[in-house]
Parts: structure tokens; sequence; C-alpha cells
């Protein structure tokens, strides 16, 4: 049983952040008899935590946590069985408060943390503090390699096989912001983190006016008065806090509003020629829009545009399994800042990899594909990309009239195009400024008199420009299986991956991030992707189960009885 001391420690006040907990193990903790009693009697099926217990054994253990934990510390609660917790909150939707009295009331959490009926749990806050641990370095992602781990060893989970990514957006857990709320906002809160740590270095310089400014949160209709004037007068307010905090701290590190705010002023004001602090403008040289801090409470935020979306917050990627008369399960989950599919692949396969998981098909959608991209999946980790390559988007592919480049012959051997009409250039340039395309000029003699001319170039002479040798066939041969119809049914089960990412933002609102930073929206959607796996295995049925699938209804027999196709039940398998 876990220590009661440590236990009522943390059911008082809240711990102060310099106090160091220790790991203390409990391999072999077994069910307690009146727990599994109550359990079973209340729960004659079982439930989704008491699954957990019952099938896995729990998640984790206490001993694959000492790394995380010093050793000198006073004993605290289980870190395996707080992870438990969490993985449970985030599959019920729990607040950090409800987490915590579900560990108090009830059966079936007792159950799968293996606690005596009278145990007390533990503070709410306890949850955050693990949270907090669980956001630095790559902790997260461990955790989630612990999981597969345990489900690996239960068979649940196999290597080699099909997978499938896709991504979607997600809301930073800040309001929008108009340029002259995000100024405004950012003095406040630097305010704000002075008058709690610092109040003295106020005195003298904050006035009725900074009350009237920043005395509460910037709130502002859609067409404020003067905005200009007022973006000025926050960007000198800022200016003088910050003069401020330099002359009477001279070489002490401000605190993370106050560097949030000196980057924000960076970024949004430039002083002239004449010594005057202004907004930037456009001819000023304003950093891009990716790059701008949109909140000051939410520093790694930034606005991304894909088509007609736009929001302000982060990436999702989801790979899970997709093999044929298996559960699906997710192998991984990344939270990143970047617009930028392809770029997510490389990091998805070496964690995969790491995890002893590589798929051997690996089914993306164009955002994910490039050439380059599936040379080196097949390279480094011997994985088959299955997805479309983007079109030939030269003017004759686009209107269909022309010659476009796969109307050329290339001899990689010999170093030499052929046209469409027999003439053979062997100009070929591999110049670095077109790296890694090879470049073949025509001569003007070859192409003027020709008569199709017009279809082939709009200058003098023609050129045409393709990638190395086996980047060049393995566009050829994707742009041609994506014609083959096997193909395309195998491509088709990629689609179900959105199912998934619909389970993650709708059904466990994922959408919107519960935390600032990547780092804990990371934790949000491990802990979210374990808690989808444990609901999906325990919804399937165990063997020996006398469960039957459904009767056919009086339509669907005369249906059968003709011969006719229709859609059969999810659970009756064939």
């Amino acid at each position: 049983m876990i220590n009661r001391h440590a236990r009522l420690g943390f059911q008082g006040e809240r711990p102060s952040s310099r106090c160091l907990l220790s790991v203390r193990p409990r391999s072999g903790v077994q069910v307690p008899a009146l727990t599994a009693q109550v359990a079973r009697a209340s729960n004659p099926r079982g439930t989704t935590a008491m699954w957990v217990r019952d099938r896995l054994d729990g998640l984790w253990r206490d001993e694959d946590f000492e790394a995380w934990y010093p050793r000198d510390g006073r004993p605290g609660l289980s870190p395996a069985q707080l992870a438990t917790v969490c993985v449970l909150q985030f599959l019920l939707n729990l607040s950090d408060r409800q987490a915590a009295e579900a560990v108090r009331c009830r059966i079936d959490f007792k159950y799968a943390l293996a606690l005596e009926l009278d145990d007390p749990g533990f503070r709410h806050s306890v949850l955050g503090d693990f949270r907090d641990r669980l956001a630095k370095e790559d902790r997260a992602d461990q955790l989630l390699d612990l999981a597969l781990e345990r489900l690996k060893a239960a068979d649940l989970v196999k290597a080699r096989g099909r997978q499938r990514t896709d991504s979607t957006h997600i809301l930073a857990a800040a309001r929008e912001l108009t340029r002259l709320e995000l100024v405004l906002e950012a003095v406040r809160a630097a305010v704000e983190e002075l008058a709690r740590t610092a109040p003295e270095l106020l005195d003298g310089l904050v006035t009725a006016e900074w009350g009237e400014r920043y005395g509460r949160p910037v709130r502002m209709c859609s067409q404020p008065s003067h905005p200009a004037t007022r973006l000025t007068q926050a960007g000198t307010d800022a200016a003088d806090l910050l003069t401020r905090f330099q002359q009477l701290r001279p070489g002490r590190v401000p605190g993370p509003q106050l560097q949030a705010l000196r980057q924000i002023m960076v970024q949004q004001f430039v002083v002239d020629a004449r010594g005057r602090l202004r907004p930037r403008r456009e001819k000023d040289g304003q950093p891009p829009a990716g790059l701008q801090i949109r909140s000051p409470y939410d520093l790694q935020a930034r606005f991304v545009l894909r088509g007609n979306t736009r929001w302000t917050g982060y990436l999702a990627h989801v790979t899970e399994t997709c093999d044929d008369n298996s559960v699906n399960v997710i192998t991984d989950v990344a939270t990143l800042v970047s617009s930028g599919d392809s770029r997510a692949l490389p990091g998805i396969h070496a964690r995969l990899k790491q995890r002893r998981l590589l798929p051997a098909e690996h089914l993306v959608d164009g955002g994910y594909t490039s050439t380059a991209g599936f040379d080196a999946a097949s390279r480094a980790h011997k994985v088959t990309l299955v997805g479309p390559l983007p079109a030939n988007s030269s003017r004759q592919r686009e209107t269909d009239n022309g010659f476009a480049r796969e109307n050329f012959i290339i001899d990689f051997d010999r170093r030499e195009v052929t046209c469409p009409n027999g003439k053979v250039s062997g100009n070929w340039n591999e110049l670095p400024a077109m790296a890694p395309y090879t470049v073949v000029r025509f001569d003007k003699r070859q192409c003027q008199p020709c008569p199709e001319r017009s279809s082939c170039t709009r200058g003098a002479a023609r050129t045409v420009n393709f990638l190395p040798r086996h980047l060049h066939e393995i566009q050829a041969r994707n742009r041609t299986d994506q014609q083959d119809l096997q193909w395309k049914r195998l491509y088709a089960s990629r689609s179900g991956v959105e199912g998934t990412v619909h389970e993650l933002v709708s059904g466990h609102r994922a959408r919107r991030c519960r935390y600032h930073g990547t780092a804990k929206t990371h934790v949000q959607h491990v802990l979210t992707a374990i808690a989808i796996n444990i609901e999906r295995l325990s919804g399937q049925e165990p063997e020996g189960s006398t469960y039957r699938p459904r009767q056919p209804t009086a339509f669907q027999q005369y249906l059968d009885a003709h011969g006719l196709p229709r859609p059969l039940w999810w659970r009756q398998g064939k």
C-alpha cells in the first residue's frame, strides 16, 4: 500500500515546488480482496478502468519512472498510479478535481489503481504537478513508449504491418488578439508579474492612467477609438517598464512575462531616425506571420494558414495501425508548430523505429509526400510510403496542350535527352543553383525550325529539368501506380484515419488546448491517444464470449434471399 503519511501530505496544503520527491517502487501490487469483490459485484461485465488492470496488469510500473525523480527525496505518490489516473481522466474528459474525486469515490478507479476502499486519494493539484514533470524533455513520448510496450507484450499491436497518418489543427488556449490588444495585454501581464515579484519597481512609474489602461484584461470592440495613438502609447509604456527594470535590476534575468514583452516590442515597434518609438510598418520589415508571437501567455503558438483554414495554435499528427481484422492502435502523436506535414514524417519514422513499430506500408496524403521523402523512408527505414505525388505543374500539363517533360526520353547512361520530334541534346548541366535538378537545354538551331515549337516552348529553345536518376524513377513509378486500381484500393484505407482525428478532437475535446505551450499540449495529445487505445481495445469481445451479432431484419433477409448487396453490421465480422 502507498505510504499513508505521504498521501495525507498531499491531501492538505499544496507542496512547495522546492520539495523533492522520490519513487518507492511497489512491485507486484495486487488488488485488495475487498476492492476486487465490490468492483466485481457492482460491475459484472467490467469497465474500461478495470480492463486496464485485468488485461494489462496496469499500464506502467513505478520502476519505469525512477529516472524522473531524485533518489534522496521523501516518498511521494506512485507515478504509475498518477499516469493511469491522467489517462482515465482524458478518457472520460474529466477536470483535475473530477479525476481526484473519481479516485476517492469510484470503485472501478480503485480497482484499476489497486487501492483499498477507504483510501482517501490525493489532492487534485498533484495531477498538474505530474503533468509538469511529464512535459519536460521527451517524457511524454516515453510514456507512450511504455504503454505500447505493454500492448506489444499482450500481443495487441505488431510491427511491420500497415499504418496511416493524418494531421489536424489545434487551437491554442488563448483568445485571438488584434495588434493593439496584443501589446496592451503584454504590458498588463508584465505589470502583474512585477506587482507580485518586485512591486517596488512600479513606484514612481505607475500612474492613474496606467490603472485605466492595464487594470483589467483587455477587451475591445471591433472598431476601437484612436487605435494608432493607443498603440504608440502602449509601446511607450512598455519601453519605460523595460528600461526601469534594466536600471534597477542590472544583470538580473527578467521574468517570463517581461521577456515576452521584450520580444513583442522587437516584433511590433521600431525606433526611427529621430529616436522616436513607433509601430512597425510593412516597409520597416515586419517578421513573417508564422514567427510572430500571438499571445503573451503562449509564446509558442503561431498563426497558420492552410488552404482556407486559419488558426493560431499547433498541428497534431496522428499515426495508427490499419491492418485487416485487427483493432487500430495509435502508435505515434506529434505536436508541431510548423504548417508543413512533410516535415513531421522523419520524426514519426524515427520514433516508430525506436518503439520497434515501423510499418511495412505507410499510407499518407499528398501533404506528406515528396520524391525525396519516398526515397528517404525506403533507404533509412525500409518503409514503403503510399500516397499521391503532386502532379506535373508545367503549363503543357495543366492545359493538356503541348509537350510536357514526360514526352521527352531521358538517357541517363549517355546523358542525353530526346525530344518528341527526335532532336537530341547533350547539353547536360548539373548546376549547384538548381540542385538536385539536372538542366538540359536544346539549341536554338534545333527548336526554331521545328513546326511544333509553339506547342513545346514560348522561348527560343526548350529547357528540360528533371531529378537524378533514382529519384526520377521513383517519381515516374509512383505516378504510374496512382492509375492502378489495386493501388487505389490500398490507398482508400487511408481515409479511415480521419475518423480517428474526429474521435481525438470531438470525442475527447482535443481541438482546443487545455494548456499553454507545445510541451504541455503534447502531453495532452499523448494522454488522449493512450486513452483512445484503451477505449478501443477494451471494447473488443473477449475470447469465449457469448455475444452474438444481431439477427438480420426482415428487409435484410429479403435482400439476402434475392442476392442483393446490403451493408453488414460492423461487428458481424463477415
